[in-house]
């Protein structure tokens, strides 16, 4: 089974209560959830949240959500939570809470890298940078070898040439048992200092496989963020389109 999580935590240290922040009438999560069931591979969706305040928002929508510990230190850890009891998924892709134009293709290109067996662990990078998004500390850089294996993430970039600079979209895919290897890891210093989470996994030897795409996708993390993905969504005739044929 291939099942979809979105690990929605409601504290957020930049825009207060992100994920329940108005976006063009609807809590932002909400708009996430209903592109993430868009996609044509998963057999499951899972809204993982970690409070009533989230639970009461979304009582008008139908998703499937399930109510995890406050106690999780990360995204990871949460998914990993919630299918400790679900012996037949085989495969989870963690999509992010704060990522409300994600397109569903994506998601579903993440499901096909498993076709090869070789691959653990994935995730999504665009060749769609701009010098505006190296100089962001916000927009997290990935370095893709030619392997096409993530091997460094950074906020700030100052020493790599730009033909193996991407950046990062957040979307995971893992293995099952891949999943739980990693949400058993220490967090590494360089994860606390930046705050992202796969660096633990690159730290302890772990094999990130980077699918590349030129699609785009804007996280929120700013009330600036959440003001331009509104005007993007407004420019749709209908929210859950592909943002990237409107280019």
């Amino acid at each position: 089974m291939n099942i979809g999580i979105v690990p929605a935590r409601l504290n957020s240290a930049r825009l207060h209560h992100k994920i329940l922040a108005d976006l063009n009438g609807k809590p932002m999560v909400a708009h996430v959830m209903e592109r993430v069931l868009q996609s044509k591979k998963l057999d499951k969706v899972i809204l993982a949240i970690d409070s009533k305040e989230t639970l009461d928002a979304l009582k008008e929508f139908n998703f499937e959500i399930i109510m995890t510990s406050p106690d999780c230190s990360s995204g990871t850890d949460r998914i990993a939570e919630v299918i400790m009891n679900m012996p037949e998924v085989e495969n989870i892709i963690n999509i992010q809470a704060d990522e409300p134009l994600i397109e569903p293709s994506l998601i579903d290109m993440l499901v096909d890298s498993f076709d090869n067996k070789e691959i653990k662990f994935s995730t999504i990078v665009t060749s769609k940078l701009t010098v505006s998004d190296l100089l962001n500390p916000n927009v997290v850089k990935a370095i893709v070898d030619e392997k096409k294996n993530a091997i460094e993430f950074k906020r700030n970039i100052f020493d790599y040439e730009i033909g193996g600079v991407y950046r990062h979209i957040g979307v995971y895919g893992y293995r099952r048992n891949e999943l739980f290897k990693f949400s058993k890891l220490e967090k590494s210093s360089r994860e606390i200092k930046s705050n992202l989470e796969q660096l633990r996994a690159l730290d302890n030897n772990m094999d990130i496989h980077a699918v590349i795409t030129n699609c785009d996708s804007w996280s929120v993390d700013t009330k600036e963020d959440l003001e331009k993905v509104s005007k993007k969504m407004k420019g749709l005739h209908n929210n859950y389109e592909n943002i990237n044929e409107k280019d």
